[in-house]
């Protein structure tokens, strides 16, 4: 069994990687910002019954910041890098979230090569492959790269493919012989663990709560977060995977409306507020004009991204669960969680 690093154990895919670590019988260090957000990892933990979460141990350290890297990654086998700064709303300048992305991966893997790390497995995103191209019928994969001056990119989107070959060039001029993996999930769902989780689910919340009247004309791809956890460790351990990118999806992708509608098929009344109409994308776009909030969403109006995960499948025997069974279960967690209100 192997010492690993997690950085951002209070995240919504870090606290799922943690669990799943600590059930294969690893010793887990996690980072959190603050060690006053200690609680909130082991309440976490407790939900999916995480075994041995008391021998969970916490350094505070930040992306932003060198202080606690050296500590946290001391006596590490494997450091998986999962905590990424995601933006609550467009930036006012698009450095303000590139270079925080950036800089934080390198921060994480100059330590962790500095403490002789075996391997690093780096959670970038979907987002690193599949965008700026326009229009296309293409199937993207691993040798795929977002073209950061594409059409529809938004400072996020362009962060996490700077920030992705920015690591990729690092491990390869400065690394050492420390090997990286590099992780891509597309939007994840999945159960939740309280009220920190990804921007995916409030997808799935919007629509419980009626905060979604009718479905945009958007499709998504999604992976459940157990499975992506899985896909980390996996990755972690293989040794057929060092330098190498997985892309984390579970098939097809899936339209807003489609979610709704598997919603209201599996959950029955506590998702009566689900839309069952699809907006058009006309009526959107004018929306958008005056509202800020939906402005991000107009480059997504009708494109369909397709990706292929038969790489995961492949080389590492990744078995992800189905999209409907993804997005149900968020629901069933929210519900349960009491996470619906307000």
């Amino acid at each position: 069994m192997a010492h690993v690093l997690v950085t951002g154990g209070t995240g919504f895919l870090g606290a799922h990687t943690i669990a799943q670590l600590l059930t294969a019988g690893h010793t887990v260090t996690t980072t959190v910002r603050s060690l006053s957000r200690r609680p909130d990892v082991e309440r976490m933990l407790a939900v999916v019954g995480a075994p041995g979460a008391d021998k969970v141990a916490y350094v505070a350290a930040d992306l932003t910041a060198d202080r606690g890297w050296d500590r946290a990654v001391r006596g590490a086998d494997h450091v998986l890098h999962v905590a990424s700064p995601f933006p609550a709303r467009q930036p006012a300048h698009e450095d303000d979230v590139i270079v925080p992305a950036r800089d934080g991966a390198l921060r994480v893997l100059r330590a962790a090569r500095d403490a002789g790390v075996r391997r690093t497995v780096l959670t970038s995103s979907f987002a690193a492959v599949g965008y700026g191209h326009g229009p296309t019928a293409r199937t993207f994969a691993e040798d795929d790269w977002t073209r950061t001056d594409g059409p529809g990119v938004s400072a996020y989107i362009k962060s996490k493919a700077v920030a992705e070959r920015a690591a990729w060039d690092f491990v390869e001029r400065e690394g050492d012989g420390m090997e990286l993996t590099v992780v891509n999930p597309v939007g994840i769902f999945g159960p939740v663990l309280g009220p920190d989780y990804s921007a995916s689910i409030r997808i799935v919340h919007a629509m419980l709560t009626g905060g979604m009247r009718a479905a945009p004309p958007i499709w998504t791809n999604t992976v459940d977060v157990r499975d992506a956890a899985d896909l980390h460790l996996r990755a972690m351990t293989a040794p057929q995977a060092a330098g190498q990118r997985y892309l984390a999806l579970a098939g097809e992708p899936v339209s807003f409306h489609d979610i709704a509608l598997a919603l209201r098929a599996r959950l029955g009344a506590a998702a009566a507020k689900a839309p069952t109409g699809t907006a058009p994308a006309w009526l959107l776009r004018l929306l958008a004009a005056v509202r800020p909030a939906l402005r991000e969403t107009v480059p997504q109006l009708g494109v369909v991204r397709r990706a292929s995960a038969a790489k995961a499948r492949k080389e590492l025997d990744w078995s992800p669960r189905s999209n409907e069974d993804a997005v149900v279960a968020t629901a069933e967690s929210l519900v349960r969680l009491g996470l619906l209100s307000g």
